[in-house]
């Protein structure tokens, strides 16, 4: 596990998602405190996800203090009007099949399940299930 937290979440490597054009970083804040965060990342998504457009939330986070707050939920209305302001028509993501708390939250957003992928945390290889959802057309 701390391989794998130094690898994504060192300084240089946060500094380089924030100035990609590929990735995009959305926060939720509550009363001036970091309370969330969102990253979508333009990439090629995995042949069980369909749409002409696909975007990936590449990572989905709130502190747990928010938990059951709606914090998650205006995180992720703010993910799906990103997304479509950006004409991208689905929304893909990669999320630990043992997360349960996780999953229930995304079928509740109206993702659903169509695959799975391995997932390497440090040197443990594990699987996350690929959940998808299609944006409305504006």
């Amino acid at each position: 596990m701390a391989l794998y937290v130094s690898r994504a979440y060192g300084l240089s490597q946060q500094e380089a998602e924030l100035a990609s054009p590929e990735m995009t970083t959305l926060l939720a804040e509550v009363d001036a405190q970091l309370a969330g965060y969102a990253q979508l990342r333009v990439s090629a998504a995995p042949d069980c996800v369909m749409g002409d457009t696909p975007l990936e939330v590449w990572r989905f986070y709130v502190a747990s203090p928010w938990h059951g707050r709606g914090i998650a939920r205006a995180l992720m209305a703010s993910v799906e009007l990103e997304a479509r302001v950006r004409e991208f028509s689905t929304l893909w993501l990669g999320v630990w099949e043992r997360n349960e708390r996780a999953k229930a939250f995304y079928r509740k957003c109206g993702f659903a399940d169509v695959g799975s992928q391995v997932f390497v945390l440090g040197t443990d290889a594990q699987t996350d299930r690929i959940m998808v959802r299609s944006l409305p057309a504006t």
